[in-house]
């Protein structure tokens, strides 16, 4: 099974392998909650992108997850970053997985603001 995204032009592409989520990660750091991200946890692995020539990497506080957005259309439907064990991550946002019903996903709180 298998889900799939975009940003919202368009030019960029994801596709997930596994099934659709039903918990999300609601982080208040400033660029999470800014932006409305509600992101789902992959190993790296199983995200295949499309269109990633497009994109630009935004990195802040301790610079270690690569916030991934598009030029053209601002948007972020991914992140990349390492899991507590140092594998390769990615962080799907579920806001451009059209498919994902946000009403019934449970938002798990994170305070990243504190860190």
């Amino acid at each position: 099974m298998s889900y799939q995204g975009q940003c919202h032009c368009g030019a960029v592409r994801i596709e997930v392998e596994g099934d659709l989520p039903d918990k999300a990660v609601s982080c208040n750091c400033s660029h999470c909650s800014a932006k409305g991200l509600l992101l789902s946890a992959v190993a790296r692995g199983q995200l295949t992108v499309s269109g990633e020539e497009a994109h630009h990497t935004y990195r802040f506080n301790r610079h270690v997850i690569s916030h991934r957005f598009w030029s053209e259309c601002g948007m972020q439907p991914f992140a990349e970053g390492s899991g507590p064990d140092g594998s390769a991550m990615a962080m799907i946002n579920l806001r451009c997985v059209p498919d994902a019903n946000l009403d019934t996903i449970e938002k798990i709180p994170f305070d990243g603001a504190s860190l």
